[in-house]
């Protein structure tokens, strides 16, 4: 057994760096996770937990910050406010985010118990949460064999993006029409944090505000119908983002292309937002073809 940690991971943030990878062939003894990155995991989100709760805790904003701690701020009290998500929510998000990361990395096999006692929730949230993440393309469920985070895969990927040019365009064009004056300046805040983050090539306030962006633009849009749409195209769209832009990707480009969206739903323009939707697929589908060569 080999224990190893992804070549794109040597300049991840803190959470990335505290779980080493062990990475070995299926057989039927390795439909766990493994002891020892069992505990890690279980560690790591225990400390997780940990700073959630002391930023919940923080009362104000601090006038000093910057447009990216200003976002971050908002959001910690807007989760103050925020119904608890259920427990299947709190397993899917965390196991989304270990996949899309590549801790759990491509063809990986997972186990129920394992994933249960690492992240202290009960087995049922989490096959909710495998069975979901299934549907997103995350994991394949295989009868007889057990679950397997997903391959990655550019022919996917390509696919994949033709059907979110469109949908996206149309996502940004009806935030930008039926965005209250409130979220108008939310999404202000976000473009002034994604300049920042593509001046100071800050990787993970980029990863934040992107999500942050997308979420914006579902709830501005009101139309459920793509939200449906746009959810399940997003986890596949990270990761691959995540496991090839540090070879191919650039990120200050990536981000200010995520800013002009941002600007034009702020200022109410429709057509400047399809059009900056339509930029930015151009630039991730070159991205994309460029892993091939690269």
């Amino acid at each position: 057994m080999e224990t190893i940690l992804p070549s794109d991971m040597s300049t991840a943030g803190p959470r990335a760096k505290a779980i080493q990878l062990t990475y070995q062939p299926y057989t039927a003894s390795t439909l766990n996770l493994g002891e020892h990155r069992c505990l890690a995991i279980a560690n790591n989100q225990r400390a997780m937990r940990r700073t959630s709760n002391k930023a919940a805790n923080t009362r104000g904003l601090t006038t000093d910050a910057g447009p990216g701690e200003l976002s971050r701020q908002r959001t910690t009290k807007m989760a103050k406010r925020m119904p608890a998500p259920s427990l299947a929510e709190q397993a899917y998000k965390a196991i989304e985010e270990l996949i899309i990361t590549l801790q759990l990395p491509p063809g990986m096999a997972l186990s129920e118990s394992s994933l249960s006692e690492s992240l202290e929730i009960g087995r049922t949230p989490i096959r909710e949460a495998l069975q979901r993440l299934a549907m997103e393309g995350l994991v394949s469920i295989v009868p007889k064999r057990g679950v397997f985070v997903s391959e990655t895969n550019i022919l996917t990927q390509l696919r994949l993006l033709e059907l979110r040019r469109e949908v996206q365009r149309l996502l940004a064009r009806l935030a930008a029409e039926r965005a209250t004056v409130e979220e108008r300046a939310k999404f202000a805040n976000i473009e002034a944090g994604l300049t920042q983050a593509a001046a100071e090539h800050d990787e993970k306030l980029f990863s934040q505000l992107d999500r942050e962006l997308d979420e914006r633009m579902w709830d501005a849009a009101r139309n459920e119908f793509i939200v449906k749409t746009m959810s399940l195209m997003r986890g596949l769209s990270r990761r691959f983002w995540f496991e090839h832009y540090r070879r191919t990707g650039d990120l200050p480009l990536a981000a200010k292309l995520h800013a002009k969206i941002a600007k034009a739903i702020s200022q109410g323009k429709p057509a400047d937002a399809a059009a900056a939707s339509d930029r930015l697929i151009d630039y991730i589908e070159s991205f994309s073809r460029e892993t091939i060569e690269k």
